[in-house]
């Protein structure tokens, strides 16, 4: 069974629970400035949709029947996630609290949209079956697709050229019929920037992030107030315009290229090791330029949004990430704002936050405050 559209207040309560973990009735309705009836009364109607439960530890303490916290139901309903890498097809499956049941990577030629999502289905049926969760509730599969859309109805996709017969094509129509699940498509950058915002720990500190992603190239998602931003037609965060691809550009794909032409013979993102002699050097330098490069992103960043972090995430090694952190931290953005730290930092996700957050986009369709 689906989960019916949510209203305003029960997307406020599990949003609440979500940020805060459990909490007491009465805790929530103070939180959230609701009458105590009122939030017992919406609280029931969640409870029976099962996408909350009471907390029954048996550690609640003292005299009377003791305050039984509510959180979010892990077994409220799994989603999928899944993405092509130059090389490699990602998918991760997650509960409605969003934490990882089953994770799954594979060397993969270059395929099209539509053997992706057959060989997608396959491997989603083997890990549901494997785990356990079949008769229980589908919430639906995010794709997150390297390239902005072509179209604000998000149909066709300026895909990167590494991924043949998927740029232009009728993405949403081909994949939903070999699916057969509820569908959402998004840029990488944009459901890298909901993996940071749910799971990297900033939704309990803050309600705006940028999510810089050195991803095939480079990209940014912007969450604000708790809600994607995608812009007018979509296409917010599309930074690498700035970068145009016929010159050097802070991405990931340049930096191997300036490393093979120091003559360092490596043939994937993968062998990049900040800890080797031969490499060390060239790293070091393109750090340097990357982060001159960057500098003015963050900087409008900060200026027009405010955000409580600037998140660091991608393909590169976390050393690379932290070095150009470090040098990040020295930009002009923070200046204005007396006592205020340099809101840049690395993402602390393990694994990619590209494919967790695919996972998450038919959890944020659902409950995400509007």
């Amino acid at each position: 069974m689906a989960i019916p559209a949510l209203d305003k207040d029960q997307r406020r309560i599990i949003h609440e629970l979500r940020k805060a973990g459990a909490l007491s009735r009465s805790g929530l309705a103070e939180r959230l400035e609701i009458s105590n009836t009122a939030l017992t009364r919406i609280s029931r109607d969640l409870l029976t949709l099962g996408v909350i439960e009471e907390v029954t530890d048996g550690s609640a303490q003292g005299r009377g029947r003791p305050a039984i916290p509510l959180r979010l139901a892990s077994a409220g309903g799994y989603a999928v996630g899944a993405t092509a890498h130059k090389g490699l097809l990602d998918i991760v499956l997650v509960d409605f609290a969003g934490n990882t049941i089953a994770a799954h990577r594979e060397d993969s030629a270059a395929i099209d949209p539509r053997q992706f999502a057959r060989r997608v289905r396959r491997l989603t049926h083997d890990l549901v079956d494997g785990h356990g969760l079949l008769g229980q509730r589908m919430l639906g599969i995010g794709v997150a697709v390297p390239g902005p859309a072509l179209s604000t109805e998000g149909e066709r996709w300026s895909v990167v050229e590494d991924m043949p017969g998927w740029r232009g094509a009728r993405l949403r129509e081909i994949l939903s019929a070999e699916l057969g699940w509820p569908l959402w498509l998004e840029n990488d950058a944009n459901v890298a920037a909901i993996a940071e915002f749910y799971m990297g720990g900033l939704l309990r500190e803050y309600a705006t992030v940028v999510v810089l992603l050195l991803g095939y190239g480079i990209g940014a998602g912007v969450v604000a107030d708790g809600r994607l931003v995608r812009g007018q037609f979509g296409v917010a965060g599309e930074i690498g315009c700035l970068f145009p691809g016929d010159r050097p550009r802070p991405s990931p794909l340049d930096l191997l290229s300036a490393l093979r032409t120091a003559g360092c013979a490596i043939t994937s993102v993968s062998e990049i090791d900040v800890a080797s002699d031969a490499q060390r050097p060239v790293i070091e330098a393109w750090m340097d330029r990357a982060a001159h490069q960057l500098e003015i992103v963050v900087n409008t960043a900060f200026a027009w949004l405010d955000p409580g972090a600037i998140v660091l995430a991608g393909a590169v090694p976390p050393d690379v990430l932290a070095g150009l952190a470090t040098r990040l931290r020295g930009a002009s953005l923070v200046t204005t704002v007396d006592g205020r730290e340099p809101p840049v930092r690395v993402s602390s996700l393990r694994g990619s936050p590209v494919t967790l957050g695919a996972a998450l986009l038919p959890i944020h369709a659902i409950s995400a405050l509007r």
